[in-house]
């Protein structure tokens, strides 16, 4: 208790309470969890949801994200009440035809769908990976195209590691490394991640776990049973995630002024499996839309695919991602939640604290 007492005082000495307002823009990295339709505008990537029925639900088309409508980070935006980000790749190819003059102000999403952290990670399907990603932003950054004062006060969100994982138990591919130097490896590339881009200037960085792979539909290409999760999978995932938590509980130390918070998505999903009815869910095992057996046979959109009447109740839209309905009860954890959610605090305290000069 003294010792908690003792670093809220420090804290509360080192900054100050601004609105959440003056959180201008985010800068977002990851995979399919956060794509706003990178993938999209790359013609040489085969991971694609710019089809029907994806988007359905609330922009009424297609967009790229693989999801029935809103992700976190769009939810995040409109707490904040700053317009979504665009897809990078999008941004650059309007600057360039000149039907825009300069980069968004409320900052840009970089995520690519089918992505890793690791490079070789689907490097087969024209994805783009994490390093590829900070490239894009760190050419940005050294050509003057963001100002540094946004990026200083905006949110920098992280989320990576399913893709990895997954393919890490894709039967007949066998893995070069064992469970934990391959964990090892992954967690090494997020430690690179967070050290460039608070060297291009962030400040605040929220990253957030990944969510238990073992349980979404898709497990039954990996020979798993349908009638639970694949808890080998899962494992793997809690010990990547214990590496994320120990690189966020080392922000603050290494880096001057930047604040660290961690997301732990995979302990709120498991909190809706098992207690659907208390989050207003029916379905936590099948794909909305999907095909064979959970719905976790083929991507939604292709194939002999079906589509459930009320997604809202279920907790994944396709054989891998979660619904609009999931996404915005996992962001108001993030934003509102206590520490079994986020920690050492919340978006919304995130978005109202600063470094002091």
């Amino acid at each position: 208790m003294e010792k908690f007492l003792l670093f809220s005082m420090f804290f509360l000495i080192l900054t100050k309470l601004v609105p959440a307002a003056n959180i201008p823009a985010i800068f977002t990295f990851g995979d399919s969890i956060f794509d706003a339709g990178n993938n999209h505008f790359n013609k040489n990537c085969t991971v694609q949801a710019d089809f029907q029925p994806y988007g359905r639900n609330f922009f009424h088309y297609p967009t790229g994200r693989f999801t029935n409508g809103r992700t976190v980070a769009d939810f995040v935006c409109e707490l904040l009440g700053i317009d979504l980000q665009k897809p990078y790749l999008e941004v650059e190819m309007q600057v360039r035809n000149g039907s825009s003059k300069s980069y968004p102000a409320n900052g840009i999403n970089f995520a690519s769908a089918g992505s890793g952290v690791l490079s070789e990670t689907n490097g087969n399907l024209g994805v783009t990976p994490i390093r590829a990603q900070l490239q894009q932003f760190e050419e940005l950054v050294k050509l003057e195209k963001i100002d540094k004062k946004i990026i200083q006060e905006a949110f920098f969100l992280f989320e990576s590691g399913s893709n990895d994982i997954f393919q890490y138990f894709i039967p007949f591919d066998t893995p070069k490394l064992d469970v934990d130097a391959f964990v090892k490896a992954m967690v090494t590339e997020v430690e690179h991640l967070i050290g460039r881009i608070y060297v291009l200037g962030a400040r605040r960085i929220a990253i957030f776990s990944v969510g238990p792979v073992g349980c979404v539909p898709a497990r039954v290409l990996l020979g798993a049973s349908i009638d639970g999760c694949y808890e080998e999978v899962n494992q793997m995932v809690k010990k990547y995630n214990l590496g994320l938590e120990g690189l966020v509980n080392q922000i603050s130390k290494r880096f001057p002024k930047a604040i660290g918070v961690y997301g732990a998505t995979y302990d709120i999903v498991k909190l809706f499996i098992a207690s659907p009815k208390h989050y207003g869910l029916s379905n936590t095992s099948n794909a909305c839309c999907g095909e064979g057996a959970l719905g976790g046979m083929a991507q939604c959109g292709t194939g002999q695919y079906t589509v459930c009447e009320n997604p809202n109740e279920f907790l994944f839209w396709d054989f891998f991602h979660p619904s609009e309905h999931a996404y915005k009860l996992i962001t108001k954890a993030f934003w509102g939640g206590k520490q079994s959610r986020i920690r050492p605090f919340n978006l919304k305290t995130l978005a109202n604290i600063t470094s002091t000069p």
